[in-house]
């Protein structure tokens, strides 16, 4: 049974388009089309859709107003269409923080058949991804698992796992394709659908490398049952994560200091030539720079509302910069900078080519371009390039993470916020085993896509993982 998606948007033309795009996969089927935000609103309360896209700009009721009372009368993932100009890119912006699961630039009657495929393969990964993250969230407040979830649950022997390369869509398991799930509407539950309704061939491969990017292998459980051992002896001798984070802030920092010591028994790391001349130019910082601790934040899907999150619970005076990966599109990361700027007590730009880190000031790498913090006569600054992407993303959060590896003359607190993939989560590794000062990663339960961060959980670099709502007073906290 395929999804059943609308498309909203003025223009027949439009409409057309991104209908004949959504069924070129026979995994979804259009159900039903509406001309502005008010006929969606009917349409949806009518045929209860599995999910929306939703032009921005719009007569009579636009996208963002009709995302509004959508999300208060009947949440459902909604992906927006957004046109390139300038107000349709400060809309979407909005449009992600009141709960839109992503955005997509709108083709046009100009757009090149390259443009279009890649038009079709965005849309389709993020239907595919919002279902998915629909169906998960419905079978854990259900108590159910999805199928994937269940063969987790078997022998080691039985499947053996084996991670691909990183992609947009997640990690691909070696496990035998799962029967499909289908929400039942109306009653919050799953069920497995019978044999003839599985996953066309078309689709079911990008849909197997989804879903099983969720599953939890038995080599997952044995590392739990190994760190709560761990756990186990840390309450005894006073390194235990959660005791350390009930202490007081004094107490907190004698107890990570010997909780990194210990964790994992990792050997000690040795300074390479660049890293004992940054830390040895460095030494003076606290004259140059005005700041001793620095923190880097990655996020993807669901990233502008997250980092909304974070940021406005940070003060003006925070005594830090803060350096973030969003990926996104040229253009709009000005539009989110601007957007944020207006909503937070820091001052949160841009990011430029040169520009100088300091305190109290948030930088967002711009589209198109990958960001590197580096330290020079002047101080820490920010380089730009557009090498090759990383891990399918420029900006890529693991660039950004592995130019503060050299710079161990700060404290460096590292975030992963909800996204789809593992962007940053390897580079996140090499940094705890560097001895970072804190790693933080969002909990489930918060997350649009749990993707980004459970990678890093998985590869046990995250010293405190944290609701959304925790994580701005944590790094108040952190950063001293």
């Amino acid at each position: 049974m395929p999804y059943r998606i609308m498309v909203v948007d003025d223009s027949a033309f439009m409409r057309k388009i991104v209908s004949d795009l959504i069924e070129q996969d026979p995994d979804f089927k259009v159900i039903g089309t509406a001309r502005n935000g008010r006929e969606a609103i009917e349409q949806i309360g009518l045929l209860s859709p599995d999910l929306v896209t939703m032009d921005v700009e719009m007569p009579e009721l636009n996208g963002l107003d009709a995302l509004k009372i959508i999300m208060e009368r009947q949440p459902l993932p909604v992906i927006m269409l957004s046109g390139i100009n300038e107000q349709g890119m400060r809309e979407t912006i909005m449009a992600l923080e009141l709960g839109a699961f992503d955005f997509i630039r709108k083709p046009s009657a100009s757009t090149s058949s390259h443009d279009i495929s890649q038009v079709k393969l965005e849309l389709h990964e993020q239907i595919r991804t919002a279902m998915l993250m629909k169906e998960r969230k419905a079978a854990r407040e259900s108590g159910l698992h999805t199928q994937a979830e269940l063969n987790s649950l078997r022998p080691a022997s039985a499947a053996k796992t084996t991670h691909s390369a990183d992609t947009e869509a997640g990690r691909a398991l070696s496990k035998p394709k799962p029967e499909r799930m289908t929400v039942i509407r109306g009653m919050e539950h799953l069920a497995s659908a019978t044999a003839k309704e599985q996953i066309p061939k078309s689709g079911a491969a990008k849909l197997e490398r989804d879903v099983l990017n969720g599953a939890r292998s038995d080599q997952d459980r044995s590392r739990k049952t190994s760190a709560e051992t761990a756990n186990k002896r840390g309450k005894a001798n006073g390194t235990d994560p959660e005791i350390i984070s009930r202490r007081s802030p004094a107490a907190q920092d004698q107890g990570t200091k010997k909780l990194v010591a210990q964790k994992d028994k990792a050997p000690m790391q040795v300074k390479g030539p660049q890293e004992e001349a940054v830390a040895k130019s460095s030494a003076q910082k606290d004259t140059k720079t005005g700041f001793t601790d620095i923190v880097a934040i990655g996020t993807s899907t669901g990233g502008p509302k997250a980092l909304k999150a974070v940021l406005e619970k940070i003060p003006r005076n925070f005594p830090a910069p803060i350096v973030i990966v969003q990926h996104m599109p040229p253009n709009f990361t000005k539009s989110l900078a601007q957007r944020l700027d207006s909503l937070s007590q820091l001052r949160v730009v841009e990011a430029e080519e040169g520009m100088k880190l300091l305190p109290g000031t948030a930088y967002i790498a711009p589209g198109g371009f990958h960001m590197n913090v580096v330290y020079g006569s002047d101080g820490y600054k920010i380089t730009l390039n557009s090498q090759q992407q990383r891990n399918g993303h420029r900006p890529s959060v693991e660039v950004l993470y592995e130019s503060l590896l050299p710079l161990s003359s700060l404290k460096r607190h590292i975030v992963l916020l909800t996204g789809m993939g593992s962007d940053g989560a390897r580079a996140m590794k090499r940094l705890y085993e560097a001895g970072v000062t804190s790693t933080i990663a969002e909990s489930e339960e918060t997350c649009v896509v749990y993707g980004m961060p459970r990678s890093a959980i998985e590869l046990h670099c995250v010293s405190h993982v944290l609701p959304l709502q925790e994580i701005g007073p944590k790094l108040v906290q952190v950063v001293k």
